[in-house]
């Protein structure tokens, strides 16, 4: 975990790089990234003081009555941003929300995955995420978005055919530029479909990484006029768009799910964290895949995973553990997509796993044929379950699930609860094109 600075560094750092603005982020209950802008000479209030807010604003966040909040910097989140406006430097730090008698606000996604670490930690255990987002890039009609794909690109592909190759240079070094350390960047199976990889670390600050990365991925299409989005799937027909999260504890410096004399190498800490993770999938998912849409990419024939299974190789299983042992032993977390919030869905995970750990749960046997191409009998027959179909079915599996629920706090089950009843409303009372082409001629 990165070490926080003290105020007196940051307030030197600011000064020896010109730094004319500070900007201080946190995100709602969705995930979406908030902001407020500070001339840099506010840096040292914001740093020993915090700065109040209206919470009654944020999406999840408090009611009108208790709405002054505070922000809180965490210094070791300090960062240069590379894309400056033209009138003046400015440099980002993440926050932590408190409420106004200086108490951690339990509606703070960063808090909620901060307190399931602190347990972790615990029982001696650090854990590590890294997570692979994938998103879009579509050309742009008059300053608004298309569903048109920049190029016709293909996996691996490269230019000239993959048009989005210096667009992709140049997020990896924005990005390289804010501290993170790049492994891959690459086009992905669909048309105008792309993928940046980044280092794995604690949850925490991957996710923290995760909302940065979608920002960057954001502006910097922007500036070359596109539209970047992270939407599940935003075109039918073809592959969507996943966050695949590789994640794995340590203990004393070692990875725990290494384990050289067990059978695939696997110790019995990572075999229960996974039966943990399959036994609370289904209430998972509604946090992992918090849109209507995300529903449109879990299902069969686009590659993403719909079987509630595991396997040490199959890419059709729903945790895949990738071949590599020693410290890089891990376990893959296939069905989260890029528009969920990753403190609250890293911290579903490591509550399952932990619930897994604690209670010792076994695994089903590992599902070692490619169950995309098994029928509906032999699923039934292999015991092979589904993810829920919708968002609302998804919901009732998080309500129904008492560790899940007990990890995110009664303030955040009931907004979670609302935003679905809202979301599926305005879904179902509208009406679509589908219905259009299916019923406006025949009726």
């Amino acid at each position: 975990m990165k070490r926080a600075a003290t105020p007196e560094a940051i307030l030197d750092r600011i000064r020896k790089e010109g730094i004319k603005f500070l900007v201080l982020q946190f995100c709602d209950i969705q995930g979406q990234p908030k902001n407020v802008t500070l001339p840099a000479i506010q840096a040292e209030k914001a740093l020993t003081q915090g700065i109040y807010f209206d919470g009654s604003s944020i999406e999840g966040f408090a009611r009108i009555e208790e709405s002054d909040m505070l922000l809180k910097p965490d210094t070791s989140t300090f960062s240069v941003i590379p894309w400056q406006p033209e009138n003046g430097k400015m440099a980002r730090m993440i926050c932590d929300v408190y409420t106004y008698d200086d108490k951690p606000y339990v509606g703070d996604p960063r808090f909620i995955l901060k307190r399931i670490m602190a347990e972790a930690e615990k029982l001696g255990f650090t854990f590590n995420t890294g997570p692979e987002l994938e998103f879009f890039l579509f050309r742009t009609a008059e300053g608004k978005p298309t569903i048109a794909p920049q190029d016709a690109g293909a996996y691996f592909d490269f230019a000239p055919i993959d048009l989005a190759e210096n667009v992709r240079c140049e997020i990896v070094d924005a990005l390289e530029n804010m501290g993170f350390e790049i492994e891959a960047a690459h086009h992905e199976v669909a048309a105008g479909q792309h993928e940046i990889d980044f280092k794995y670390g604690d949850a925490l600050h991957t996710a923290d990484n995760v909302i940065t990365y979608r920002i960057a991925t954001k502006t910097i299409a922007l500036r070359n006029n596109l539209h970047a989005t992270f939407m599940a799937k935003p075109i039918f027909g073809i592959n969507g768009s996943g966050m695949h999260t590789h994640c794995s504890l340590a203990k004393n410096g070692k990875n725990a799910f290494f384990g050289p004399n067990k059978p695939r190498e696997l110790s019995e800490t990572a075999l229960h964290f996974i039966g943990g993770l399959l036994k609370h999938v289904k209430g998972i998912t509604r946090v992992a895949n918090p849109t209507i849409n995300s529903y449109k990419r879990l299902v069969p024939g686009y590659e993403a995973p719909v079987y509630i299974s595991w396997s040490a190789a199959n890419r059709s299983a729903l945790i895949r553990v990738p071949a590599a042992r020693g410290n890089s032993t891990r376990a893959e977390f296939r069905s989260p997509d890029p528009t969920c919030n990753p403190y609250l869905t890293f911290a579903c995970m490591l509550a399952a796993g932990l619930d897994g750990i604690k209670n010792k749960i076994e695994p089903p046997a590992p599902t070692d044929v490619n169950i995309y191409e098994l029928t509906t009998r032999q699923r039934k027959r292999m015991r092979i379950d589904t993810l829920p179909g919708d968002l609302p079915l998804a919901m009732t599996y998080l309500e129904k699930d008492r560790i899940l629920t007990e990890t995110l706090g009664d303030h955040v089950m009931e907004n979670l609860q609302r935003i679905t009843q809202l979301e599926w409303d305005s879904f179902r009372t509208m009406v679509h094109s589908w219905e259009h082409d299916q019923y406006l001629a025949r009726y």
